[in-house]
């Protein structure tokens, strides 16, 4: 690991630009960690608090940004001796669903969540995506650390090992068996970052929102891979390939034509769009926020999360008005916001 400049004790003099400074890029280190938006900001939260009282220890041995990581990593190792993984329901072992198939809702499960990209600094897009973090949760605690330190953050070995009490040959085992899993586990090697969608790509998110909106099954098939993934916690029922997954949308969603709109957003270095159901006051309430993953020209992957909490994480509006037009094109919702139907 390259440090850019000297670390001085008196980049802790003020904690309000030190927290301002590395709170997005903790976020995204403890997500990582736990899998949850939610237990993320609660972990930076502790990290935080955790360097406030004991910054008269640091020494500047290493830089703060180091010392920063270190305390977080500690912090999440103990979070997470109390807490099961986060799955996604594709990772549950189970067989995969038939539209039609009763839904299966789960409240016990702790499931995987999505994080905004505006809430996270990530340099490698890679790193943050679903499907990586989903394979993060595979790993036993001490292992995700270890990976996440070296083939993230860039440790050394023994940087690594010293922040977690291990050997330098401890870590380098670790590191072995966390990669094994990985490569079973991580699918869509080929996935398109957000950064490199063309313009053919853009036209197929449109064509996707506009589907959804005219409940439109055998265009949405069209859109999607042949062996596409739709999963859609806490549902842990899962769905491969295009026709049944366009089935359970026209079969299974209590939607019709022009009752779904979405706004669009980015979760986890990929496209996402909150879908908003028609109320029966004829305005439109969250239903959930979907995470897309892109392989090529079609829809791969699509994580669907029946979570209304994440709408005012993701700063997604409360509702939509009745009168919304989601082929009117977009318009500003305000400075920093999501482009909203008219």
């Amino acid at each position: 690991m390259t440090e850019t400049s000297a670390p001085t004790s008196t980049e802790l003099d003020d904690f309000r630009e030190l927290t301002r400074r590395y709170e997005r890029e903790l976020l995204a280190h403890c997500y990582r960690m736990s899998g949850s938006v939610h237990d993320a900001q609660d972990l930076v939260q502790e990290t935080l608090l955790r360097a406030w009282k004991s910054g008269q220890g640091f020494e500047g041995r290493s830089s703060v940004r180091t010392w920063l990581h270190r305390i977080a990593t500690n912090v999440c190792l103990t979070d997470l001796e109390s807490r099961p993984r986060r799955p996604l329901p594709s990772g549950l072992g189970t067989s995969d669903s038939v539209a039609g198939d009763a839904l299966e809702h789960d409240a016990e499960i702790t499931w995987l969540e999505p994080v905004p990209d505006a809430a996270v600094q990530v340099a490698e897009k890679d790193t943050i995506r679903l499907a990586f973090v989903a394979a993060l949760q595979h790993l036993p605690a001490r292992q995700r650390a270890v990976l996440v330190l070296r083939d993230v953050l860039r440790w050394s070995a023994k940087e690594t090992a010293e922040s977690l009490d291990m050997t330098v040959a401890a870590v380098n085992s670790a590191l072995q068996r966390a990669h094994a899993t990985m490569a079973a586990k991580q699918p869509d090697a080929d996935a398109v970052s957000l950064d490199d969608l063309d313009a053919d790509q853009k036209a197929l998110l449109d064509r996707y929102v506009d589907a959804f909106w005219r409940k439109d099954v055998d265009t949405l098939a069209t859109l999607l891979a042949e062996d596409a993934l739709w999963e859609m916690p806490p549902f842990s029922n899962w769905y491969l390939g295009a026709r049944n997954i366009a089935n359970l949308v026209d079969t299974q969603c209590p939607g019709g034509v022009h009752d779904m709109p979405m706004v669009p957003t980015t979760a986890n270095g990929q496209p996402a769009f909150g879908l908003y159901m028609r109320s029966p006051e004829g305005d439109f309430v969250p239903f959930h926020l979907q995470v897309l993953t892109l392989v090529g020209g079609r829809v791969q992957h699509v994580g669907a999360f029946f979570d209304p909490r994440l709408f005012a994480v993701f700063g997604l509006p409360e509702r939509l008005p009745a009168d919304v037009r989601p082929d009117a094109g977009p318009v500003r919702s305000g400075p920093g916001s999501h482009d909203v139907p008219r």
